[in-house]
């Protein structure tokens, strides 16, 4: 069982990963949990020692802690963790920061599902 946490500050992001990896939770392959804030994020993964999250997808522009600075604090404190950054926005300047940052992955709203699965099913295997 692969552990997600997903954090946006947009609630209704909930349904929509719930709705896509319908299937995968089905089965038992994911399990998915969400945050909605960079705060409470780490509040759930310093829950558990260690985490039993493997897997954070956090959108990049969040009020309060961003996901950059998420990202760096996450890094910092679980390096076996894998982040991805998802921005409405493709710029290359937030591209270039999380790469920098260690972020694995960056993906652009509207997010691609399919390019996410595949990811996903590389570090489940």
């Amino acid at each position: 069982m692969t552990k997600i946490l997903i954090v946006d500050d947009e609630k209704d992001v909930e349904m929509l990963f719930r709705q896509k990896f319908r299937k995968e939770i089905k089965s038992g392959a994911v399990e998915m949990v969400f945050a909605f804030s960079g705060q409470e994020a780490l509040d759930l993964l310093e829950k558990d020692n260690p985490p039993e999250v493997m897997y954070v997808f956090s959108d990049i522009n969040m009020p309060g802690m961003t996901g950059l600075e998420l990202l760096d604090k996450v890094k910092a404190r679980f390096p076996q963790i894998n982040v991805s950054m998802i921005s409405a926005y493709g710029d290359t300047e937030n591209y270039n920061k999380a790469i920098q940052s260690g972020a694995k992955e960056f993906f652009t709203k509207p997010i691609d599902f399919e390019s996410l699965k595949t990811e996903i099913n590389q570090m489940i295997g």
